[in-house]
């Protein structure tokens, strides 16, 4: 996900995403331990977009913004 598109979602939306993420990254590493992964970078990909979208909601909270 692009950090562009982060900044032009309101704060909800990014929660959201965040639990939708979370979920994802959950399924992905029990895939990795069960059967393997067909693309395993996806996990790396899963964590910096969390990553990425936290440091947003972080932002904002500073800021004052809600």
């Amino acid at each position: 996900m692009k950090i562009n598109k982060i900044v032009e979602m309101s704060s909800p939306e990014l929660e959201k995403e965040v639990e939708e993420l979370k979920k994802e990254l959950f399924n992905l590493r029990f895939s990795l331990a069960t059967n393997g992964l067909e693309n395993p970078m996806r996990i790396k990909e899963v964590k910096k977009d969390i990553a990425r979208i936290k440091t947003v909601l972080r932002q904002r909270e500073l800021k004052g913004e809600k």
